[in-house]
């Protein structure tokens, strides 16, 4: 049994728990995987890059850009005026870029050498799915926790739906507890 050295994460385990359930029940056909690399120069009108080339290209960006760097203005190229963020640790975020750029502002100030590292991705029509390793240390305060200074590395996954080219809508599950058990909030 854990014990809770923070009460609100164990509603947030909660949280984490049904998003992982809901994921689950909405899942769809197995996807196939798919190859990703940014072109070396513009194609021309016959050399296009497929839709699954532009959307992997277009996550590299979001995971590379914009979590790993900070470019918090790539979300405006990157995600559709009415994007949605489905994830249960952020419920209910205003649609569209404005609703994402204070939790990656969030996130990047209490982790401040943030790195995503993509593990996997596929590509199954308008959807990509990612995996992801989270790496970073925690030296600034996020969602009231203080700085612990100690350096996480966590697994997610992501799914991302796509229409016109652009992000329309983000699921997101985390290893959360893993998180909290190397942030020392939960033994």
């Amino acid at each position: 049994m854990f014990s809770f050295a923070c009460p609100s994460f164990a509603r947030l385990l909660l949280v984490v728990a049904t998003g992982v359930v809901a994921a689950c029940a909405h899942s769809s056909d197995v996807a196939q995987p798919a190859s990703a690399g940014p072109t070396t120069s513009a194609p021309t009108a016959t050399e296009r890059p497929s839709a699954e080339a532009q959307q992997l290209a277009v996550v590299r960006r979001y995971f590379d850009e914009v979590w790993s760097a900070g470019k918090l203005e790539a979300l405006d190229e990157l995600l559709a005026p009415d994007y949605v963020n489905h994830t249960p640790s952020t419920p209910n975020p205003p649609p569209g870029p404005g609703g994402l750029k204070p939790i990656v502002a969030a996130f990047r100030e209490a982790f401040p050498d943030l790195h995503f590292t993509i593990e996997d991705a596929f590509v199954d029509g308008d959807r990509v799915a990612v995996r992801v390793t989270m790496e970073g240390t925690h030296d600034g305060t996020l969602f009231g926790i203080a700085p612990t200074h100690k350096r996480v590395r966590v697994g997610q996954i992501n799914i991302e739906r796509f229409r016109d080219g652009k992000i329309v809508e983000h699921w997101r599950v985390t290893d959360e507890l893993g998180l909290m058990k190397q942030l020392g909030i939960v033994k």
